[in-house]
């Protein structure tokens, strides 16, 4: 992996107040371009790890830094981190205040000091982005449960942070709904956006994800999703269980149907693209 380091923790340690150690002598980076996947056990330090990278926790040892440099924990310090790593929550709800959709996309932008028409330009973007820009007047407390998961996305992007940490945005979504933000995230990495998804979802993470982060007792353990996804020592450390792809794969293998480099399918539609494929019938010689 030779793509710079945009973000990383070294040497990490994080304990809440009269608990024990949550995150100790942690080392975890965040790579510019990667679509990272970070999963783990209940309990196991997402939510924490995902607080310390955005600056809302301060690490107790070691430090964070912002492409090499140590993050100063002062208001300017915290202010230039939080333009470049936003973090979004599980529920929206903890998010959201504002009257209307609009207003709310506008309160990090604002706060940054920005001229009226920057705040405007970037609201409409951001609006635009999560394809919610005719919800701009819409109060937030009509929104659906979609639409606000949309609507707290869009407020992170407005502030156009280098990382974007999203904390199982997929949760309590339906199938349609899980597409198009699923397709959203992918505009904004096209778009420069190196996003970070924790999600219990292993399915999901081997179909989404460049990179997937374990968290285990002993540390994170980051690689390519597919091979790392695929070691059954680290998924029992993580407690997580053999993403279907990964099993579906290994069986099509044993099967002699697939062969080579061939990764095996990520989804239900892959493994009907693959074996109709396979079951068609040969194509007659001309002459």
């Amino acid at each position: 992996m030779n793509e710079p380091v945009l973000v990383a923790l070294r040497g990490a340690s994080y304990a809440y107040e009269d608990g024990p150690a949550v995150l100790s002598g942690l080392d975890f980076e965040v790579r510019a371009g990667r679509a990272l996947a970070l999963l783990g056990r209940n309990g196991s330090g997402k939510t924490t790890l995902m607080r310390l990278l955005s600056g809302g926790l301060r690490p107790r040892a070691g430090q964070l830094t912002v492409e090499g440099r140590p993050v100063r924990y002062d208001r300017k310090g915290l202010t230039l981190l939080r333009t470049t790593v936003q973090l979004v929550v599980q529920d929206p709800d903890d998010q959201l205040f504002a009257a209307s959709v609009a207003q709310d996309v506008s309160f990090g932008p604002l706060n940054l000091g920005l001229p009226d028409t920057e705040v405007r330009a970037r609201v409409d973007e951001s609006l635009a982005a999560l394809d919610i820009s005719a919800l701009a007047d819409r109060p937030t407390h009509l929104l659906s449960y979609g639409q606000r998961k949309r609507t707290a996305i869009a407020g992170a992007v407005a502030m156009r942070p280098r990382v974007l940490i999203l904390d199982e945005p997929t949760a309590g979504l339906d199938p349609d709904g899980q597409e198009r933000l699923l397709a959203t995230l992918d505009g904004l990495r096209e778009s420069g956006t190196t996003v970070v998804m924790a999600t219990h979802d292993v399915d999901l993470a081997l179909r989404w994800a460049d990179n997937a982060a374990l968290l285990t007792p002993a540390g994170a353990v980051t690689g390519p999703a597919a091979p790392t996804l695929a070691r059954t020592d680290l998924l029992e450390q993580a407690g997580l269980r053999l993403p279907w792809g990964v099993a579906v794969a290994e069986l099509l293998r044993a099967q002699g149907l697939l062969t080579g480099q061939h990764p095996g399918p990520r989804t239900a539609d892959e493994l009907a693209a693959l074996t109709s494929r396979q079951s068609a019938p040969p194509v007659p010689a001309e002459g």
